[in-house]
């Protein structure tokens, strides 16, 4: 499934300043060019870009937990000196008395979706702007655009690092339900193409999610396709008795014409 054009087009304004992706490989770009490094940097700017701030002595035992206190914490000192030698001219990374952080103004495909989540939940009078900003419950372009990107779907898969378990679930998590949400209000909106696609995106990350077929079933019986929320309900009722042997709920039924 692709982005759409308009979406996508509206998204590259937020490539010029550094950018950490976690959904999928893991990469970092400056100025929209991809910057090579070591897996220790990866991970030291992984996990910053997860936690947020944390203090050296607690990042560095999360890193290397096989190690001793010592080993670990001058493997720290290595990955910030590697990490200095890849951008000589660009800070990264802060230090003050509270811990360590990423510098203002680093973005990350995880911030994008923290964001979010922040914004819906903030008053709508607190002044918070930010990449996630939101119009009617549903994000800015740019944002949605992050979010069905086909490579949000796992962070960092290919990384067997314990301390990413919670990460993973809690972000998998918070992202169907961002997607369900604003699948829905799209769809009150009247914008059933984007609605679609949105929905469409949290059922590809988890196929037995009922809420999700419900939420393709939803656009089409907004849009009138009356045959089309049958096939969907049909192909919901279908992977639910294959794969976990249960029908639908009554809340998915009584959505069939």
């Amino acid at each position: 499934m692709s982005v759409p054009s308009s979406v996508a087009a509206q998204a590259v304004g937020i490539a010029g300043a550094p950018r950490i992706q976690l959904f999928g490989s893991f990469r970092l770009t400056v100025d929209g060019s991809a910057v090579p490094l070591a897996l220790g940097v990866q991970r030291l700017l992984a996990a910053l870009a997860l936690r947020e701030r944390m203090s050296r002595a607690r990042l560095s035992a999360m890193l290397w937990p096989r190690t001793t206190q010592r080993q670990s914490q001058a493997n720290l000192r290595k990955a910030f000196w590697r990490l200095r030698a890849a951008l000589p001219a660009q800070a990264l990374v802060v230090g003050d008395g509270q811990g360590l952080t990423l510098v203002p103004g680093v973005g990350s495909d995880v911030g994008v979706l923290v964001s979010a989540v922040r914004q819906r939940l903030a008053p709508p009078d607190d002044g918070r702007a930010g990449p996630a900003d939101v119009a009617g419950g549903v994000p800015g372009a740019a944002a949605l655009a992050e979010l069905v990107h086909p490579e949000a779907v796992e962070l960092l898969p290919d990384w067997d690092d314990p301390w990413l378990d919670v990460d993973r679930e809690r972000l998998r998590q918070l992202r169907l339900h961002l997607l369900e949400e604003w699948a829905a209000r799209l769809t009150e909106q009247g914008d059933y193409g984007l609605a679609l696609e949105v929905a469409l995106c949290a059922l590809r990350t988890d196929t037995l999610r009922e809420s999700a077929h419900r939420a393709v079933i939803r656009v089409h019986r907004a849009e009138g396709n009356v045959e089309e929320a049958r096939r969907a309900f049909a192909t919901c009722n279908a992977v639910l008795t294959r794969e976990i042997g249960v029908a639908p709920s009554a809340a998915t039924v009584a959505l069939v014409p």
